[in-house]
């Protein structure tokens, strides 16, 4: 091993050393906190696990089947957001025409929430899976569409060039220099999208209740309504956490060094 890998090396067990230590004083507050106040609305953290492990395999409340429920409709939503973003900012760079309405779409629709399309989707499409996943592409197409088109405004004019010289097309130009220059834009957009499309579902599920959906914001809205159960409403909002560290972490830092990093596009 060479000296810059094993600096890299260190620097990265340094990282996860300080984060692991602050997770654990952050648990030892918690504990402490909540044993010595004793308050309802606050469980104490092995409490929290003790209902999130029996929510597992409860019959009355399978936390997993939730999860599910809602995992299926950011995975599905994504897919399609991420798509329609590659595939309109491609257009954008094909034809100006398109590329002027499609930018001024961007500017008017990615500063508007997801949560404030709630009340319109409930009049037009009902309190349903489809109003939810329509707000998860809302929430990836277009901050996912803004940075690809940002990345393609940032490509050197000679990398184009290099790619006429070679006599590509425009479509060959789209696939062969604007995407993979603008890779690095492309993935942070997609995890822009992710964490607003994330945070959008659970908020339309707890919003809409059990209106016809059964995902993971319905079961911590039952579980504080319903149920009364106030560690299942802290254990679902960890396992919430836990999911998206595990995709932030198992999925997208994987693809990013794997690529963009591998590339010496980003650090």
């Amino acid at each position: 091993m060479n000296k810059e890998n094993y600096t890299k090396l260190k620097s990265r067990y340094t990282s996860l050393g300080v984060q692991f230590i602050f997770v654990v004083i952050c648990c030892i507050s918690w504990q402490l906190y909540a044993t010595s106040r004793n308050i309802m609305g606050f469980p104490a953290l092995d409490v929290i696990v003790a209902h999130l492990i029996d929510s597992f395999t409860s019959t009355r409340q399978p936390i997993l089947l939730y999860m599910a429920h809602s995992f299926i409709l950011i995975v599905e939503g994504l897919a399609i957001g991420a798509l329609t973003a590659v595939v309109l900012s491609g257009l954008s760079v094909v034809n100006n025409i398109i590329g002027s309405i499609y930018r001024l779409l961007i500017s008017i629709f990615d500063l508007l929430p997801g949560v404030a399309l709630l009340p319109i989707l409930m009049i037009t499409v009902g309190a349903n899976d489809l109003s939810i996943l329509i707000l998860v592409i809302h929430s990836v197409l277009w901050p996912m569409s803004r940075n690809i088109m940002d990345g393609f405004r940032m490509i050197p004019p000679t990398y184009i060039e290099a790619g006429k010289n070679y006599g590509l097309s425009i479509y060959g130009l789209l696939a062969g220099v604007y995407i993979p220059a603008s890779f690095a834009n492309v993935l942070s957009g997609l995890k822009i999208g992710w964490a607003r499309a994330w945070r959008g579902l659970i908020s339309a599920e707890m919003i809409f209740g059990a209106a016809q959906s059964a995902g993971i914001g319905v079961y911590i809205n039952n579980a504080r309504t319903i149920w009364l159960d106030y560690p299942s409403v802290y254990g679902a909002i960890f396992l919430i956490i836990i999911v998206g560290v595990i995709v932030e972490y198992g999925f997208f830092h994987v693809i990013e060094s794997r690529t963009v990093k591998r590339w010496g596009m980003i650090r």
